[in-house]
């Protein structure tokens, strides 16, 4: 038997999954890094803990299961997106990386748009200006850290910096350079003109190749450090985002799912982009580069929940602990004994500002209708549902532009509970269907994307066979509850809009 282990380098730390030639999972260890937050907005991490994550993990897979370094067949990588790390010619990191959730850029995202149009920089790189996105940062490091953007040689991501430790190669995958949001989303390649206006210089952007390319063979330094066999195919994968589809199933046109993690997103695969005026959605190149996913990502989904569990569930984690039980589990046990609605109680989940739909940094999580009437239930609940709510106006935004949903599933820690699949099913009026695994999506991805590099799996179609649906939640029959979230979802909506100014003096 011969081995794929599929790293996914991730916000809060670096998962290495062991996968057999058979696409088989067999094992994942799982390595801490931490994120650095000198100011509010700011959000950094230090390339030398994702290398000495990678190191730790790998050597330990190997340790653990007593493998021959030599049968493995090859590494590829899923990787956290938009981030802007500055390397020099010799591949070292010229500063800690500026992540995804890095919102210092926002003078930068301005000053973009009053040189080109939104509308048009929309439609030419599928993506809205705003400071999560690596082009603003890049601005940002040029303006502020002039000596460093003068000595860096090529900006990269997060995974693609693993793969130049492992090989020495600069290179990006497509995911990933359209999500720097500088990629002409037509022709596929770095946009002369975004990055003129941006005055970032193009020969900075590295090289584009497909996620199931071989980006070299670990070499004989890397393999000291790590534990590999000098001579390992390196393959170089994708954002963690497709990765995520393709685990899911999501990777022919028409196909859907929402994905319920901290951030969760709903995504559709398309073979064009799909973009609508409010500019809701974004689209990321598949990973097969032929294909696009159409997202819409809000910033804290289960984020809002495990924010609720930290607050006043203390009761269910005391109880998690002595029992061995999710305390996610408890809290939905609670949130089943109030009625679909939650009496009326609306939430706002947005504790980390919001992208889509919002895509507004200053708006706030609220409880609004709170009564002395509501219980914890209802508390409990209304997260869920305004979770939800939220997602529907993704949902909603994909339909609007004709883009059709063949079948939604969905993912995540969140899809193990059954009474957040029933709100779905109830919310959005279609029925959801759950793959067999829920969890590892991007692991799982990863590990096809480099099986089909590697010449282990014939095609990225092998995922029907190795993620089918398990269950399908159909919406309530009930008339009562349908009408009460039509009801609800409106009113969720006019809550945002009448609070927005709210949050613009707050």
């Amino acid at each position: 038997m011969s081995y794929i282990v599929a790293y996914d380098l991730g916000t809060g730390g670096l998962k290495a999954a062991l996968y057999s030639d058979q696409g088989k999972y067999l094992d994942s260890l799982f390595a801490e890094y931490p994120t650095l937050s000198a100011r509010e907005t700011w959000a950094e991490q230090r390339p030398d803990s994702w290398w000495a994550a990678f190191c730790a993990t790998t050597r330990e897979l190997i340790e653990k299961h007593g493998l021959n370094p030599g049968d493995i067949a090859v590494v590829s990588f899923s990787g956290q997106m938009m981030a802007c790390l500055p390397v020099d010619r010799g591949g070292k990191a010229l500063r800690d990386c500026l992540i995804w959730a890095d919102r210092r850029s926002t003078a930068q995202s301005e000053r973009l748009l009053e040189r080109i149009d939104e509308q048009r920089y929309y439609r030419l790189t599928g993506n809205k200006v705003y400071p999560t996105y690596s082009l603003p940062k890049f601005m940002w490091l040029k303006e502020k850290e002039p000596e460093i953007y003068g000595k860096t040689y090529k900006f990269l991501q997060p995974k693609d910096y693993i793969v130049l430790r492992l090989t020495g190669t600069f290179a990006t995958d497509y995911s990933d350079a359209s999500g720097t949001a500088a990629l002409d989303m037509s022709s596929r390649e770095w946009s002369e003109e975004v990055l003129e206006l941006a005055g970032i210089d193009i020969q900075k952007f590295p090289e584009i190749r497909s996620s199931t390319d071989r980006a070299g063979t670990v070499s004989r330094a890397a393999a000291e450090q790590c534990a590999l066999a000098s001579g390992t195919p390196v393959v170089l994968g994708a954002g963690d985002g497709p990765c995520g589809n393709l685990g899911a199933g999501v990777y022919e046109e028409g196909k859907a799912y929402i994905y319920l993690g901290t951030s969760s997103w709903i995504s559709l695969a398309s073979r064009k982009m799909v973009t609508d005026p409010q500019m809701t959605l974004f689209n990321i190149c598949s990973v097969d580069s032929g294909m696009t996913y159409v997202y819409g990502t809000m910033q804290m989904g289960g984020g809002s929940f495990q924010w609720l569990k930290e607050t006043i569930c203390a009761a269910e984690k005391q109880l998690s602990q002595l029992t061995g039980t999710s305390p996610y589990t408890y809290m939905t046990q609670e949130a089943e004994n109030s009625p679909p609605g939650a009496k009326n109680l609306v939430f706002l989940p947005y504790l980390r500002g919001e992208r889509s739909p919002r895509w507004n940094p200053k708006a706030r999580g609220a409880f609004i209708g709170l009564s002395a009437s509501h219980t914890r239930c209802d508390i409990i609940r209304s997260v869920l549902e305004g979770i939800t709510y939220n997602l529907k106006i993704i949902r909603d935004a994909i339909a609007s532009q004709g883009a059709g949903v063949q079948q939604m599933r969905a993912i995540g820690g969140g899809a193990e509970s059954r009474l957040w699949r029933q709100i779905f099913a109830d919310v959005f009026q279609e029925s959801i269907h759950v793959p067999a695994l829920r969890e590892g999506a991007n692991t799982l991805g990863s590990a096809i994307v480099g099986g089909v590099g590697a010449g282990v799996f014939e095609s990225l179609r092998v995922i029907e066979q190795l993620n089918p649906v398990s269950l399908v939640q159909e919406p309530s029959a009930d008339p009562q509850s349908r009408r009460s979230y039509q009801e609800l979802f409106e009113l969720f909506n006019s809550c945002y809009e009448a609070l927005a100014p709210i949050f613009d003096r707050m």
